[in-house]
């Protein structure tokens, strides 16, 4: 008889392969990248373990699986998992499945759970073989993100078209300008750019939060809404060493006009390279674009809103008191209350289990430091339900949403020392609240998402909070004469503005008017700037009788302070008490190039100078992705204006 000895060995690895091509297709990370593994949680990925003696065998073997995140991993808090293959005794929200058991390897899918951290993770193996030692190996990192494709994550968003607009998407549009004149600004996001998840990550360990218990705040990175806030407070500098610097007066000489920007990518990557030094300068849309940027590559759908006539309640009464004098210039608000030509802020949608049913979907976030929260410059996340239905006291900052959008404008006229209340407007804030279309260059106007129609029973609803200080719920006195200002035709650089004053007797009496008409620079938050023209005009009226008086403001009336302010996005406020904005439309550049794959790529850039004048120092800044569609911005800057901005969709035909 023959006896047949087995000498069993222990399970030896010698390398693992994360497959990251793979997976990063499967998880919809390809754009970041390909030579590192990037996963979204609540999906699983595969990775193979190859073995130097022999393959896995179940009855024999143990793989236990070990992820960390943050600088001090810890079980109960979440940033440590143990887990093994499926079948063991050790309890992990974490998954281990054996999907290939081959001769030397085994291919493992692992799943992290739908709420777990975000962030930079260190993958360990052990591996307890029958009479063996307990050997242990480090076989990577990784980067876990939000991800919208599964259904028990809290960014879950069902539509593909909206997942590919508000996640994949890496350039759109930013609505400018003022409600009579929407223009759309192109804007590259540039979420998947080399480096940029890198710097995403980075902002989160540079918060506040982050510096006083790092721990804690990775253990928190698996919230939504908690990483919507520290990024919001992140995107400002105003707390912390954030990525932007915000500035709204004259002179950007150190640094760049916020005009200047034509996309996110350079200002991450300044601010990144110089250790995390402000960049110089933002206003809301940069905010809200870098913003965009991040949330975008963090795997929170994002989109950017912009609110025209947009109020800045700084009181929480939610009243925006503006006072003109008697000839009709706006006056410098005490209070620093303003009604802004346009404000630029975000959505990101998320459930809100921290609120009652019903209020989760799209939230309101700004990164424009204008008021704080909980001691801090940040805003939202605010439930845009909620700030429809007048719910002002969830969380978070909704009443200051509310009044973005809701609030009522008083008007005050001063003379002699004394103020006289005008009138109380209820419906001139909050106008064509716009947003680029899903996978379309055009504008969805999504108003109706945060108010009521002016005069339906629903609007109503919110009068209860419209409170604020003793005298300003004084009555209105009533109106004897109806004045309004409109413009006959679109007000452009170089051509003179040409207006209408419609006026209406309201009174049974005989009415001889005496009408100053006055025009002024503003800056796009609201703030006055100087008067650059004034006029008056005589009217008189019988009782019940219209009349409309036509006027015009020469463009050279206007040229000067149009080249001192344009840089600020200066509106013109054409004055009687609470007049008509006008926005001077400017030239746009158009490209033309054709890209064939293997071929350099020609551009051509055509603008025409609008003035009657020559013009110099120009200077032409191209900016594209060079992912995705190909997408290039063109900028123009000159003595005499900036921001003339055009750019192109590409399709890329195949080469020979």
């Amino acid at each position: 008889m023959t006896l047949v000895f087995c000498l069993f060995t222990g399970l030896e690895m010698i390398v693992s392969d994360f497959q990251c091509y793979q997976n990063n297709v499967q998880h919809h990370t390809e754009e970041i990248s390909f030579q590192r593994l990037i996963v979204r949680r609540g999906q699983n990925f595969s990775i193979i373990l190859y073995f130097k003696n022999r393959g896995f065998m179940l009855d024999m073997d143990k793989i236990i699986f070990i992820t960390e995140t943050g600088p001090k991993p810890d079980l109960s808090m979440g940033t440590r998992a143990i887990f093994s293959i499926a079948g063991s005794n050790l309890k992990s929200p974490w998954i281990a499945l054996i999907k290939s058991n081959g001769a030397n390897f085994l291919e493992v899918s692992l799943c992290a759970p739908p709420m777990a951290a975000i962030g930079h993770y260190v993958l360990k193996v052990h591996i307890e073989s029958f009479q063996g030692p307990v050997l242990a190996y480090q076989l990577g990192e990784f980067i876990l993100l939000f991800n919208p494709w599964c259904p028990a994550d809290e960014v879950y968003l069902e539509s593909e078209p909206q997942r590919q607009e508000y996640v994949m998407n890496d350039h759109g549009f930013i609505y400018q300008g003022n409600k009579n004149w929407i223009r759309p600004c192109p804007w590259n996001y540039g979420q998947f750019e080399e480096n940029i998840i890198n710097i995403c990550l980075k902002l989160l360990d540079k918060s506040l939060n982050s510096q006083v218990d790092p721990a804690m705040d990775c253990a928190l990175r698996g919230s939504s809404v908690y990483i919507s806030r520290v990024v919001s407070a992140m995107i400002n500098s105003n707390d912390d060493n954030g990525v932007l610097n915000g500035k709204w007066s004259e002179g950007f000489d150190d640094g760049t006009s916020p005009s200047e920007w034509n996309g996110s990518v350079a200002i991450l990557k300044k601010w990144y390279a110089t250790g995390g030094q402000p960049v110089k300068y933002g206003q809301c849309w940069v905010f809200a674009a870098v913003m965009c940027t991040v949330m975008r590559c963090l795997g929170i759908p994002t989109r950017v809103i912009t609110n025209f006539d947009s109020g800045h309640d700084t009181d929480g009464n939610l009243i925006i008191d503006e006072y003109f004098d008697n000839t009709g210039r706006i006056l410098e608000n005490k209070k620093k209350d303003t009604v802004w030509n346009f404000h630029v802020w975000n959505e990101c949608w998320m459930s809100r289990k921290d609120l009652p049913p019903g209020y989760g979907g799209w939230q309101l976030l700004d990164a424009t430091p204008q008021e704080t929260s909980n001691g801090v410059y940040c805003c939202g996340p605010a439930s845009v339900r909620a700030i429809k239905e007048g719910e002002v006291e969830l969380k978070y900052d909704t009443a200051f949403a509310f009044s973005m959008v809701n609030a009522d404008c008083v008007s005050w006229l001063v003379y002699g020392g004394k103020e006289q209340k005008l009138h109380r407007y209820t419906n001139s804030v909050g106008n064509f609240i716009s947003t680029k279309s899903i996978q379309s260059d055009d504008r969805d106007d999504i108003t109706e998402n945060y108010k009521y129609q002016e005069g339906t029973t629903q609007t109503h609803n919110h009068l209860k909070y419209l409170g604020g200080p003793l005298g300003h719920n004084s009555p209105t006195p009533p109106q004897a004469v109806s004045l309004k200002l409109k413009l006959t035709q679109p007000a452009y650089l170089g051509l003179d503005i040409n207006f209408v004053l419609q006026t209406f007797n309201l009174a049974p009496q005989f009415k001889a008017l005496k009408v100053n008409l006055s025009a002024q620079s503003m800056l796009h938050d609201g703030s006055p700037l100087n008067v650059f023209w004034q006029d008056t005009a005589f009217i008189t009226l019988m009782p019940s009788e219209g009349m409309c008086v036509q006027g015009q403001i020469q463009f050279n009336s206007t040229q000067q302070a149009f080249i001192k302010h344009q840089r600020h996005r200066a509106g013109w406020l054409l004055s009687i008490s609470r007049g008509e904005i006008v926005g001077f439309g400017a030239s746009e550049a158009r490209l033309r190039l054709e890209a064939i794959v293997g071929q350099l790529l020609t551009m051509q850039v055509i603008f025409q100078n609008p003035l009657w004048e020559e013009v110099g120092d120009c200077v032409l800044t191209v900016e594209g992705s060079v992912k995705g569609v190909p997408s290039p911005l063109a900028n123009l800057k000159s003595d005499r204006f900036k921001d003339i901005k055009g750019y192109r969709n590409v399709n890329v035909s195949p080469g020979l």
